[in-house]
């Protein structure tokens, strides 16, 4: 499985394909970048939002919590240069989110192997709307977690609701600059290394 397959693959075969990935050792994302590809979205979504970005993961050393955040990219196409955009010199990051394991996800998405990128207890603001976001990922083959598979699902009031978006990651370089959360991060979500 690689990239240029993925792309070819439609809604339903990145659902069977999501829904028969495979489990991630949750410390083999430690510190680490991903870079993402969004996936099963028409051409004009992807022009109006994005095609890349960066995922980012960090195991922070004082709480053992296993967190990220995503970094905007300059949209240059699949193979270009992986820029970010920037303010103030620095790179424009958004949607932080903790890592927790998929049996600990109450609203029980359709996958267990999994692990889950919860924006909800990720440190956003307050009423962020990307506190609604779910991201469970699965690796697309075992114990390999170069490559892994998205998908994206809201949480509002309590009811889940599916979206079209899936996304790629593949392990793109280690982790370049820590970035902080907007809010404190719950120190109980952390996830063994």
């Amino acid at each position: 499985m690689n990239r240029d397959t993925l792309l070819t693959l439609s809604r339903p075969e990145l659902k069977a394909l999501f829904l028969s990935g495979h489990p991630i050792d949750p410390g083999s994302l430690d510190d680490s970048e991903y870079l993402g590809v969004s996936l099963g979205l028409p051409a004009w979504v992807d022009r109006l939002a994005w095609k890349t970005f960066i995922k980012t993961f960090h195991r922070d050393p004082s709480s053992g919590l296993l967190r990220g955040w995503n970094i905007r990219l300059v949209q240059r196409g699949l193979d270009g240069p992986h820029t970010s955009l920037e303010r103030g010199g620095r790179a424009r990051t958004f949607g932080h989110f903790a890592v927790l394991a998929s049996a600990d996800d109450p609203m029980r998405a359709p996958m267990t192997t999994g692990l889950l990128l919860h924006y909800g207890e990720g440190g956003n603001r307050g009423f962020d709307p990307m506190g609604a976001v779910r991201d469970p990922i699965v690796a697309l083959e075992p114990q390999n977690p170069d490559l892994l598979l998205g998908w994206m699902w809201l949480n509002v009031l309590g009811v889940r609701l599916p979206t079209p978006s899936y996304f790629l990651l593949e392990r793109l370089r280690p982790l370049g600059e820590v970035v902080q959360p907007i809010r404190r991060v719950h120190a109980a979500l952390k996830l063994p290394a």
